[in-house]
């Protein structure tokens, strides 16, 4: 859940600021990205050497840093997060929050953040029942921001009540349970193929295409940010995905067909995007076949056809996704591959339309339904692409 998460720790003035360390330690444990700002205060319970080692980051404590004349740019932190949590945080800065005060570099993050804030408040248990503090944490929730509440426990005072800072490993599960409960497709399992194949024609020369792969990658991640059970079945590429998912590198296209064989039938949806030879040689040389004169030809024999086959096992309930890149007459070839291959939607490419194709980190595409309903989309980023073939798919789940 939390991996490749751009996380904001705010870590304010507080005994429970010694639980930063253990907090940023359970981020990078689980794959986020980490960056600390420490106010003025906090710098007086934890150090930011102790925090910058345990983020892999530096760490911000204020607007400029007079001996090396670095500026901290409010705007560009609160662009980068994901999430901003305050924890611990204090009735001071929560006071700030929630009235707009801003005079120091956590608080001007806080305001240009876009992203949701969580923050775990600690304190005396007097501090805490104020009603002054239970204002502001009104005002706070009205605002937006989401309240991890504070534990009854023994305080730094000696007394024993309400104030005690939620533990590193609480908040891990509760921002872990508020990214579930927004992921239309936990539970889901989702099966993607992409990239090229190589079919060998000996140990050093192949037959193969210029996909390459960014299209299927794209959409693996996006269908991982949903929350679904990724599989990615990749063919040779250099591309690497940002999601936590499960890759399956493969190079021919024997190789895609077992991984696919074996992952579909419990796959909810599948989307075949990969660019999968249709022949391969008969006969593969087990030594580098060397120069001779004249012409030298290879007799190769067709490939099983991974998207028909898929379609004569599909069973009710599962959805199953083909692309087509054509050259001419587009949509009856992507029609007849639709209703011929049994799918439930087919994404078009032209090679002839600007933007789209291999290589490019750009595409455009046409998706067609059982019905042969149309809807074209413009030029986008191949991520954007992805979102928009993740959104036709969603729509037939509802259904």
């Amino acid at each position: 859940m939390l991996k490749n998460k751009n996380i904001i720790l705010g870590v304010c003035g507080s005994i429970a600021a010694y639980k930063a360390a253990v907090l940023v330690r359970l981020f990078i444990k689980a794959g986020a990205n980490v960056k600390v700002i420490l106010t003025a205060d906090a710098a007086n319970f934890i150090t930011p050497l102790t925090l910058a080692t345990l983020s892999k980051n530096p760490v911000y404590t204020q607007y400029f840093e007079e001996e090396t004349g670095v500026w901290s740019n409010h705007v560009e932190l609160g662009l980068w997060a994901d999430y901003l949590i305050i924890a611990p945080a204090s009735a001071n800065t929560m006071s700030k929050m929630a009235n707009g005060l801003c005079n120091n570099l956590l608080s001007a993050v806080y305001l240009s953040a876009k992203c949701p804030v969580m923050f775990a408040p600690a304190m005396d248990l007097d501090m805490w029942k104020h009603q002054s503090t239970q204002s502001n944490i009104a005002k706070l929730k009205n605002y937006g921001n989401i309240l991890i509440a504070p534990n009854n426990g023994e305080l730094a005072s000696g007394l024993f009540g309400e104030g005690r800072m939620a533990e590193p490993e609480e908040i891990i599960a509760f921002l872990i349970a508020y990214i579930k409960k927004d992921l239309p497709l936990l539970g889901k399992k989702v099966l993607v193929t992409a990239g090229p194949t190589y079919e060998a024609i000996d140990p050093v020369r192949f037959i193969g295409n210029h996909s390459s792969g960014k299209m299927g990658f794209a959409i693996a991640d996006q269908f991982a940010k949903l929350g679904a059970a990724v599989t990615l079945v990749s063919g040779p590429t250099a591309e690497k995905s940002t999601q936590h998912l499960t890759r399956i590198d493969v190079q021919s296209a024997a190789e895609m067909l077992d991984s696919c064989r074996q992952h579909f039938k419990d796959s909810h949806i599948t989307i075949m995007s990969a660019a999968v030879a249709d022949y391969t040689p008969i006969t593969v040389a087990s030594q580098k076949i060397k120069k001779q004169e004249g012409e030298l030809s290879i007799s190769l024999k067709k490939t099983t056809d991974i998207l028909a086959l898929l379609g004569t096992q599909k069973r009710k309930g599962q959805i199953l996704v083909g692309f087509a890149l054509e050259t001419e007459q587009e949509e009856e070839h992507a029609k007849a591959k639709l209703l011929k291959k049994n799918l439930d939607l087919i994404v078009l490419n032209s090679l002839k339309d600007k933007g789209a194709g291999f290589k490019t980190d750009t595409n455009k595409i046409t998706i067609f339904n059982k019905n042969f309903d149309k809807k074209e989309f413009e030029v986008k980023s191949k991520t954007a692409v992805a979102v928009d073939i993740s959104n036709e798919i969603m729509k037939l789940l509802s259904k």
